[in-house]
């Protein structure tokens, strides 16, 4: 059963705007608001930019309310993994009750912002993808089950579907197979990290599959996510949705993407600091999704 989150140490000194920016985790801001932005780009019809950029901003903020949230309550579990000790609340430089108002008023704000500036709908959307991210993966399923990540993925599956919605105020079918294509990326995204990182997760008692079931298990179930996962990806451009500069793009890129994922299904080592499969599917599955949804963008500006 998940336990709340412990009180990290505090040297009794005020947060510093930084602190506060490391909170919204911007690494990952940036391919939630570039996800966003290529829904938005790809749809049809046209927004004013300003209120084009509120869309894209009340995305970034949401996305940065969750991530705080999720280290409001995952404190103890950032204090006891090497990569995320450093963070604000485990490193002491910041009470966790500044973290929690924080992420609750940024949610609060980008979502009745997107809704009284752009449409309800994307403010539905934009709720539910932060609500998602904090309640059923942070709190429900991350200390519970080693499918956290595949069900937990839905999470950041969401922004090109309120990108869409933003500019159309509704749902088609290609913002749908944007989101399950985020959705299938996510498992062998994340497995591949967690095999050369799975000290971290099993010193913090993370119930990853590559701690519950073994390495083995992990390569394997990352490669076949890989292959619904190109599926998805190229699917556009045979049902007429995309133009063949993204259903090249896209099958070159899938392809590639499941040689990797083949390599890493396949491979036998067991020493974290030699497995350079994994860490090339793990680089490369970041620049998979930029240049398919650059490609996408590209195509749609090209045929409009």
């Amino acid at each position: 059963m998940a336990t709340a989150p412990i009180e990290a140490p505090l040297t009794g000194m005020p947060a510093e705007w930084r602190d506060f920016w490391a909170l919204t985790k911007p690494r990952v801001m940036t391919l939630v608001v570039f996800t966003g932005l290529c829904g938005m780009l790809a749809a049809p019809g046209h927004i004013h930019p300003v209120l084009g950029f509120t869309a894209i901003l009340c995305i970034a903020l949401g996305a940065g309310a969750a991530a705080a949230l999720n280290q409001w309550y995952e404190a103890d579990l950032d204090a006891k993994m090497r990569r995320t000790r450093n963070r604000p609340l485990p490193a002491g430089r910041m009470e966790r009750p500044a973290a929690l108002q924080f992420g609750v008023g940024l949610g609060a704000f980008s979502v009745i912002v997107m809704g009284l500036a752009l449409n309800v709908l994307a403010a539905a959307i934009l709720a539910v993808s932060i609500l998602f991210y904090v309640l059923v993966y942070t709190v429900w399923l991350k200390r519970r089950t080693p499918q956290n990540i595949v069900i937990g993925g839905a999470a950041g599956a969401f922004p090109a579907l309120i990108g869409w919605a933003a500019v159309t105020g509704d749902v088609a079918l290609l913002p749908v197979l944007l989101f399950l294509l985020v959705f299938l990326w996510t498992p062998p995204h994340f497995w591949a990290l967690s095999l050369f990182i799975n000290s971290d997760y099993s010193a913090a008692g993370v119930p990853m599959m590559s701690v519950v079931a073994g390495a083995k298990a992990t390569r394997l179930q990352a490669f076949l996510y890989a292959l619904p996962m190109a599926a998805v990806a190229i699917a556009p451009w045979p049902l007429g949705l995309t133009g063949p500069i993204y259903g090249v793009a896209a099958t070159m890129l899938s392809l590639f993407f499941v040689g990797l994922a083949a390599r890493v299904g396949f491979s036998r080592v067991t020493d974290p600091a030699l497995m350079k499969a994994e860490r090339r599917l793990f680089a490369y599955s970041i620049v998979y999704l930029f240049a398919t949804f650059g490609a996408l963008v590209v195509d749609r500006l090209w045929y409009a």
